[in-house]
């Protein structure tokens, strides 16, 4: 070591030494060093790299073509610069470092991962947007092709070359056959079969031979082809007697067997075999292997492999009875009778046996015959009893719970096929034989109910859950309210509510207890439980008697699943209870009300009036009592009297000025709004009566002013139908600039309102400016992207050959909206596509019922599509939903000639001015 060390110590330097390069000290040369002539060292020291390295960078003043190369050669680690540490070592540190780096470099990666795809998604999905695939704007066409007949694919043309392109025309040439080919035919064809002599004739002239055209070769084959057929023929009727239908049924029925299937079969009957001779006493192998023969088509090799089986296992049941399925006919019933032979505690055999007879007598005395080996079999105790008459059933029933005493649905059987006092002695014995056993305990309440014993119903289920308390039995909430759900079903109401009131707390906090019985009994009407979610309102309401939630669902419930006198009963306890609820008092009012009895309506206002005498609903529902009742005066005192106590309300001003209207007192209508107006100058709806009586006076002017003060005052977020009113005023004084100017003016207030974008696009549409009506709409659908109504209007101002496409755009940028859904739903009415219209139609009613436009649709439809029941179903539903709002609903309903109507009179008045060619949002015909 040391001698070796010396050696290099005291070694000569390579050429090209430089000191201290490997740690970067490379110095400067100058051109002294080198001098003018000398040429430069060749350099043995390499840079670092990874697998590979190059020489180091010439010295100042090389050159030359080898220098150039160098330059260009590429380096995979430091590119095609050696950079300033080319001389360097790679050492371990440096990989480390490496290693550090990329795996910062890796986790900053994924953290920009996320929003570099977001970003990308983003990107793809405008790029589609913006330019969509013709396979996009087909789509709903193509989705259409699924319900096309094949009456109507057999129709569709085949597809033809349209272009306009002059096309070059073919280049065809003709060469005639030499004449030696025709020559040599016409001597082969000239040979024809001698019939008498059996040899060959050969006829000398071309005039005499039976076949003197080059055609009779293909006339030859047609000739066989129709003897062929001919064959296939009926004879008298010419009809062929080829079955088409059972040729295919015999063609699918054919096995084509691959040579790799049939390899595989051998293969699978050779391991068979191996696993039957190695263990014959494995039944498994021996079903495996007639199931294999039947799979190949060897029918007869399966039975005799599986009869192989029931002679090795004869005390397997799967093997016999897969050797009685193999087995048909009256050889069936000798196997079946053999396997009970062998196996004579087997259900499974027995039950085999007796689906084998055809005679219920027969099925019945196989089965009687298995209960003498297996009397403990409850299967087959069931499948005779179904077989036997009542009286039968009864006598096997009594047997039946002697051999099968825990086995609770035969008690239950047997306690209903006997009489009253009968059935108490069989259930209890059936609880002395199953004292954990609930059912029972239900079983004896349903009975004491269906005797008239109601009082004891109640007893006997407390009973039942402190016996099975005491027994140790958990008692489940929901398996109680599950069977209460059933004793509904079985008309037990009393065993259903004892039920409820007895396990509906159970296992329930104290704090949650409210909560969890409304939504129980909410969960129990959608599963159409009525008096079981009866019986849980009672019991709330007995728990939380204050709380008017309760009392509302309770009456809600009453409402609809019962008579009026319980709505009534429930709402007289209510109040009684919660006598500062004003909204129970309304409730109570109007039941009266719609009941036809104003004069009890009356009396519950008067005692809510007592109850809160500061409440202006009550003031408010006594006035609508008595303006609908068509008794005006009553209802103008009463509103007197709540503007002189004092403290009112903006609308107590309105129903003032709308009882003036009604009685048509234009003066005082127009002091009371004109005073109520001072008192709340922000509210719209009193600067709109005033409008619209300037209007109906003539007072244009008048009015164009009332609009301007409004605008002024009112709030911004509510001036929607002051702009609307006001852009209207003008377009009906034929001022469309001015009307054009309001609504531009609105759309830079409220830039996000549809109603102001809809507006201007039916204004342009009127004016019969199409083109300005489109591009609004384009606006608008930029600004407002989700709003249904600008979908639906686009939708309707499409041409129809677009508007499938549209419906498609609205349908899926608009989520389902309501007015969508109504125009698709015409659309289909045009088509008279009544199923889909009817569908769609009344998704929409069913999304926004209180939108009175769709229901007169609906009604409009069904009086031309639909039937009586159908038209009077559309009227009672419309009843109960009362409909407030819609553009056409609210233009008749809120007119002074209909004041007073309701809602079948509304109804059929804005469906007469709906038809199929009607717009909803939009007028339908355009240029």
């Amino acid at each position: 070591m040391g001698g070796k060390r010396l050696d290099f110590l005291t070694a000569k330097a390579p050429p090209g030494y430089v000191a201290g390069l490997g740690r970067g000290a490379t110095g400067f040369t100058t051109r002294s060093d080198i001098g003018p002539a000398r040429a430069a060292p060749e350099t043995t020291t390499t840079s670092f790299g990874r697998g590979r390295g190059k020489a180091a960078a010439p010295p100042i003043g090389g050159g030359g073509a080898e220098d150039e190369e160098d330059e260009h050669e590429f380096d995979e680690f430091e590119g095609n610069d050696v950079g300033l540490f080319a001389t360097g070592v790679y050492d371990a540190d440096d990989d480390e470092a490496d290693a550090v780096y990329e795996s910062v470099a890796a986790r900053m990666d994924s953290r920009r991962k996320e929003r570099r795809e977001e970003r990308l998604k983003r990107a793809i999905e405008q790029r589609r947007e913006s330019t969509p695939t013709i396979k996009e704007l087909l789509a709903d066409v193509t989705r259409t092709l699924v319900e096309l007949p094949p009456q109507e694919w057999e129709k569709i043309p085949d597809a033809t070359n349209l272009s306009r392109r002059k096309k070059k025309a073919r280049f065809e040439s003709y060469v005639p056959p030499p004449d030696t080919l025709l020559e040599k035919a016409q001597k082969e064809r000239n040979t024809v079969l001698d019939q008498g002599g059996g040899g060959a004739t050969v006829v000398g002239g071309a005039a005499s031979s039976n076949i003197s055209s080059l055609t009779a070769v293909g006339e030859g084959r047609g000739t066989v082809l129709s003897l062929k057929l001919d064959r296939l023929s009926d004879s008298v009727s010419g009809l062929t007697v080829v079955d088409p239908r059972g040729y295919l049924t015999d063609l699918k029925s054919m096995k084509i067997t691959s040579d790799a299937e049939i390899s595989d079969m051998k293969k699978a009957r050779l391991l068979l075999k191996s696993v039957i001779q190695t263990n014959p006493k494995h039944a498994p192998g021996w079903i495996a292997a007639a199931r294999l023969e039947e799979v190949a088509g060897k029918i007869t090799a399966a039975r005799s492999v599986i009869h192989q089986g029931c002679q090795e296992c004869p005390k397997n049941e799967d093997v016999w009875l897969e050797a009685c399925r193999l087995t048909s006919g009256a050889a069936a019933k000798g196997v079946i009778s053999a396997a009970v032979k062998a196996i004579p505690t087997s259900v499974k055999l027995w039950m085999a046996a007796a689906a084998l007879e055809e005679e219920s007598a027969a099925k019945s005395r196989v089965l009687r015959k298995g209960l003498e080996f297996i009397p403990d079999s409850v299967r087959l105790w069931k499948s005779v009893v179904e077989l036997a008459s009542e009286e039968e059933a009864r006598i096997l029933l009594g047997r039946a719970t002697e051999c099968c005493r825990h086995h609770v649905e035969l008690w239950l059987a047997l306690a209903r096929l006997e009489t009253y006092d009968k059935a108490r002695v069989v259930l209890n014995r059936a609880r002395d034989a199953l004292p954990t056993e609930p059912m029972i305990w239900i079983a004896a309440a349903k009975l004491e109910e269906a005797a008239g014993n109601g009082s004891r119903v109640a007893e006997i289920i407390d009973r039942a859950i402190r016996s099975l308390e005491r027994l140790g039995v958990v008692i489940d909430r929901e398996y109680w309210m599950k069977e209460a759900e059933a004793a509904e079903r079985a008309a037990a109401a009393g065993t259903c509510a004892a039920i409820v009131r007895r396990t509906i707390g159970v296992g329930v906090e104290e704090e949650d207890k409210k909560r969890t019985w409304v939504a129980d009994a909410e969960e129990c009407l959608k599963r159409g439980s009525v008096a079981t979610a009866r019986a849980i309102f009672a019991h709330v309401l007995e728990e939380f008697s204050g709380k008017k939630s309760v009392w509302i669902k309770a009456a809600l419930l009453e409402k609809g699943h019962g008579s009026r006198e319980a709505v009534d009963s429930l709402l007289e306890r209510a109040v009684g209870c919660c006598p500062k609820a004003e909204v129970l008092w309304l409730l109570g009012a109007k039941e009266k009300w719609l009941a036809g009895d104003i004069d009890g309506a009356r009396a519950i206002l008067t005692a809510a009036y007592v109850a809160i005498p500061e409440s202006e609903e009550i003031w408010l529902a006594a006035f609508k009592l008595e303006f609908e009742s068509r008794e005006p005066e009553r209802a103008r005192i009463l509103l007197a009297k709540v503007r002189e106590r004092g403290g009112c309300s903006e609308r107590v001003w309105m129903k003032s000025a709308m009882v003036e209207r009604e009685l048509g007192k234009v003066a005082e209508e127009r002091r009371l709004l004109e005073e109520g107006l001072k008192r709340f100058p922000g509210f719209h709806k009193l600067w709109l009566m005033l409008g619209q009586l300037e209007e109906r006076t003539g007072n244009l002017a008048a009015a164009r002013s009332v609009y301007e003060r409004a605008l002024e005052r009112c709030d911004p977020a509510t001036s929607t139908p002051v702009w609307l009113a006001a852009a209207e005023l003008e377009e009906k004084g034929g001022r469309i600039a001015k009307a054009r100017a309001l609504l531009t003016t609105a759309r830079l207030k409220k830039k996000e309102d549809p109603e102001l974008w809809l507006a201007a696009i039916r204004a342009e549409a009127r004016a019969g400016k199409w083109k300005e009506a489109e591009a609004l709409m384009a606006k608008a659908l930029q600004e407002c992207r989700r709003s249904g109504i600008l979908w639906a209007a686009s939708a309707e101002m499409a041409p129809r050959a677009q508007r499938k496409a549209r419906s498609f755009d609205a349908v899926k940028n608009s989520e389902q909206d309501p007015f969508v859904v109504a125009v698709v739903g015409k659309f289909f009415w045009q088509d008279r596509k009544v199923d889909k219209a009817r569908s769609w139609i009344k998704r929409a009613v069913a999304a926004a019922p209180d939108i009175g436009d769709f229901w007169a649709v609906l009604y409009r439809f069904e009086q031309g599509h639909g039937s009586t029941e159908a038209i009077e179903e559309v009227v009672e539903r419309c009843k109960a939903a009362e409909p407030k709002h819609g553009e056409q609903w609210i233009r008749v309903s809120k007119a002074v000639e209909n004041a007073h109507q309701g809602v079948e009179f509304v109804l059929g008045k804005v469906a007469a001015g709906f038809g199929r060619d009607d717009g909803i949002v939009m007028p339908s015909s355009r240029p």
